[in-house]
């Protein structure tokens, strides 16, 4: 299989970081009605930006993170994007998380997105599990994961600040996939 195949599926690539996705990533990163499924607590400047776009060419074992973006291959145009992070070289593992443009939820595409970097994180990076944080409230996400094998491994109680008050997540897990 060629390294291309593993990030590559019949509607979806995965790509790297370019510099002509700042504005996309502008506004997603400030995008305020996100925040509260994440950590973020203010907007992020282009110059901000532009600095990590700079850098994300690193590697994952030197910076601890990998964003992808999540291209329609029929539009040739990003419609998300995905992450590995806190990546852990020892235990072999990683969060993940993603976001896909609220234009296009709803067409299985998350799941898609998900599966891809799965591969690639499990076959090429041979990672032993993968984790998320989904917060409780956040049903359609806990249904990707699910549905991607991930199972929730337990609760973690005011686990984030939104601006209705603290709430809990589940921790969701996925342990390597047979191949």
């Amino acid at each position: 299989m060629r390294t291309n195949d593993w990030m590559t599926s019949e509607r979806l690539r995965l790509r790297a970081l370019e510099p002509e996705d700042l504005d996309l990533l502008y506004r997603w990163e400030n995008d305020s009605t996100l925040w509260a499924a994440g950590d973020t607590l203010a907007p992020l400047s282009r110059y901000a930006l532009k600095q990590y776009l700079a850098t994300s060419d690193r590697p994952i074992y030197e910076t601890g993170q990998l964003r992808l973006m999540v291209v329609d291959r029929k539009e040739d145009a990003p419609i998300g994007m995905i992450d590995l992070y806190d990546y852990e070289p020892h235990p072999h593992r990683a969060a993940v998380g993603i976001l896909i443009d609220p234009a296009h939820q709803g067409k299985g595409l998350g799941r898609e997105a998900l599966r891809l970097l799965m591969r690639y994180a499990f076959d090429l990076l041979q990672l032993h599990q993968l984790y998320a944080y989904v917060p409780v409230w956040h049903v359609t996400s806990q249904r990707l994961f699910t549905s991607c094998g991930f199972t929730q491994a337990g609760k973690l109680c005011d686990w984030i600040l939104t601006p209705e008050g603290y709430a809990d997540v589940f921790l969701m897990q996925c342990l390597g996939l047979s191949k």
